[in-house]
């Protein structure tokens, strides 16, 4: 079996590679034309949209198309695949993806799969779909077990300005406005149904991080945890949670990654955030 995904999972080249995983490109328009996310990096990324201010430039998902080529080209070699995307209530991809997947019927046998998420929380759904594939388990195994890490992972952040979401279209201008009149530092989570809802309202970035160990703390209690810490161009503030977490949180695993690209357009630089899931729904499948 194979595993595709897109890069809004925040992978890194090296893990895709030693999972043996395929990544479809998203798409950053800028005015002078469009990137793939995957051939820039974030620091590149940033100097270029901090550069453009006031304007922002648009992300575009996968074709049907681009799809259904990678699917083709893969069944050359494995016809069972496995796409697993950024959830349904933030992108159209997955959509694109099953249209992909009508254009290659009786090429190949593609399964789908909504993560209901993002960046590491799309990663973590991801890479146990990759182990446990690599372990010989079946499909509907692997399901029940994404099902589980679906429901019990976290994917949680706060923002320095509400100014490229609300550029984006991302929230409400009337609402971004009066947050930043008020400068408040949302804490925002991507809820059951795929989609963001704010948590609360922090007056400063260390109260707002503070807001979101306090929340994980609430809802895992002294679970072992896998947390990653996820940042745009915010590394001090990434420390910082860290070092948050590490006090209320009971911790089995932690590390720091940069958000993608193709997400940081709708955020800017200033973002600074977790991916949570507890250590018992991945343990057996890293060695």
């Amino acid at each position: 079996m194979k595993i595709v995904t897109d890069c809004a999972a925040d992978m890194s080249n090296e893990e895709l590679e030693k999972l043996g995983v395929v990544q479809a490109p998203l798409f950053i328009q800028f005015p002078e034309g469009e990137v793939s996310a995957t051939d820039i990096s974030a620091d590149d990324f940033y100097n270029r949209l901090e550069a453009m201010r006031p304007l922002i430039p648009t992300t575009a998902q996968p074709s049907s198309g681009i799809f259904a080529e990678l699917y083709r080209k893969l069944a050359q070699v494995e016809k069972n695949i496995f796409s697993i995307h950024i959830s349904s209530g933030l992108s159209g991809t997955i959509n694109s993806a099953r249209d992909g997947g009508e254009q290659v019927k009786g090429e190949a046998n593609v399964n789908f799969w909504d993560t209901l998420t993002l960046s590491g929380g799309e990663r973590f759904q991801v890479m146990a779909a990759a182990l446990a594939g690599k372990a010989g388990w079946a499909m509907n195994a692997i399901q029940e077990r994404l099902t589980k890490i679906r429901e019990k992972t976290e994917v949680i952040y706060t923002l320095d300005t509400l100014e490229y979401l609300a550029r984006g279209g991302r929230i409400g201008r009337v609402k971004a406005m009066a947050g930043a009149l008020l400068n408040l530092k949302p804490v925002i989570r991507v809820d059951s149904d795929g989609k963001y809802s704010t948590v609360t309202n922090g007056r400063t970035l260390g109260k707002s991080m503070a807001a979101i160990a306090d929340h994980l703390r609430e809802k895992y209690g002294n679970t072992p945890l896998w947390v990653t810490v996820l940042h745009g161009r915010f590394a001090e503030k990434a420390d910082l949670l860290s070092n948050e977490f590490k006090e209320k949180l009971n911790i089995a695993k932690l590390e720091v990654a940069r958000i993608s690209p193709v997400l940081g357009v709708h955020t800017g630089p200033g973002i600074v955030g977790a991916a949570v899931v507890p250590m018992e729904l991945m343990s057996d499948l890293v060695k």
